[in-house]
């Protein structure tokens, strides 16, 4: 793929071996349980979008998806040997100042007919999508792809906080709703964003209450912040 460099699509095979990373990571150093995996399309341009509770969402997203997908990072995760993994597993670093550069590669992977993952709230918290930032919205109305919910629950408890990683074998689930379709040609370009945004936003809202209720596993009833010293 030829373009500017900021349009360049991380490496795609880049992503196959990420995927297998990440599976290791969700079904061998955690007991990942998985359900909906087919509302994922099998091929094609396609946005999974996650509720954010802890450091290892990331990664827990990558093995859960049945396809190999390129996960918008923040940048200041991309230093020392964590860099250097997330590099090679073709993850996307996002500059929270500016996330320009990150969406123009994330819509080149779309383009490309690829999976882009992104947590639309944009930090950790307790993960119940109170907000969804444009970005994702952006992406969708751009790419024309749908948009794929997905609910992670488990990966922090109440009093741990958002840097905490769980021990082996910890038991998390992964919930995967059915395609939302937000492109709305009816309305101008910066009306169809925001309501794209509102449309991921409450269907990832409901698929993250849903779960809860199949569960019985309930999100954290804290933000995860550390305390001050």
């Amino acid at each position: 793929m030829t373009g500017r460099p900021q349009d360049v699509a991380p490496s795609a095979r880049a992503a196959v071996w990420g995927h297998q990373a990440g599976r290791f990571l969700a079904h061998v150093v955690w007991r990942t349980r998985v359900t909906g995996a087919e509302h994922v399309p099998a091929d094609g341009p396609v946005l999974l979008a996650a509720n954010h509770v802890s450091a290892i969402d990331g990664p827990l997203l990558v093995g859960a998806s049945p396809r190999p997908l390129h996960v918008m990072v923040k940048q200041e995760m991309f230093t020392g040997l964590l860099g250097a993994y997330l590099r090679s597993a073709g993850q996307i670093p996002v500059d929270r100042t500016g996330g320009r550069t990150a969406l123009q590669q994330a819509l080149a992977v779309l383009r490309r007919g690829g999976a882009v993952g992104i947590f639309p709230e944009g930090n950790r918290g307790n993960g119940a999508v109170e907000s969804a930032r444009a970005g994702i919205a952006w992406l969708a109305v751009q790419s024309g792809a749908p948009v794929v919910p997905v609910a992670i629950l488990g990966t922090r408890r109440t009093g741990e906080d958002v840097g905490h990683v769980p021990g082996l074998r910890r038991t998390v689930h992964v919930q995967i709703g059915a395609p939302v379709h937000v492109v709305r040609p009816d309305l101008p370009r910066r009306q169809a964003i925001a309501a794209a945004a509102d449309d991921v936003r409450t269907a990832l809202a409901d698929l993250v209450a849903q779960a809860q209720e199949r569960t019985g596993v309930r999100l954290p009833e804290d933000d995860g912040a550390r305390p001050l010293a």
